[in-house]
């Protein structure tokens, strides 16, 4: 903007203007902008655990692991055998608000089933 422009144009103050317009114009023509991005910090996440017993049946622990975790089947087999074996194992690892309808899901299942199938959440 030339400076025959801002005394034409009324919403503008020139150099010595007092609301500090002709500072912006200078860092403008020198091609400066700078703006700080905010620091986002990553969601927590959460490891969905379940539990072994000794009433649910394996095949129905694997059909879950594949339905509800997406897990493809010789893992889902694999994670089943871990549970079974050492009394619990993590199925996933999500933000809060899946992790808790994975667990909700596992839950509604088992019961669907009658299976006492438990499924839990830690903090990774």
């Amino acid at each position: 903007m030339r400076a025959d422009d801002r005394a034409q144009d009324p919403g503008r103050s020139g150099p010595g203007g007092t609301d500090g317009a002709g500072a912006a114009d200078v860092d403008r023509q020198r091609g400066v902008a700078t703006k700080t991005r905010p620091k986002v910090e990553r969601p927590a996440r959460f490891k969905v655990v379940l539990y072994n017993d000794d009433y649910t049946p394996m095949e129905f622990v694997v059909a879950l692991l594949q339905q509800v975790f997406s897990k493809p089947p010789a893992e889902a087999t694999q994670l089943m055998l871990q549970i079974h074996h050492q009394g619990a194992g993590i199925a996933g690892v999500y933000v809060l608000e899946i992790a808790e309808t994975k667990v909700a899901t596992v839950h509604r299942l088992a019961e669907e089933r009658g299976h006492p199938l438990r499924a839990g959440m830690e903090l990774e």
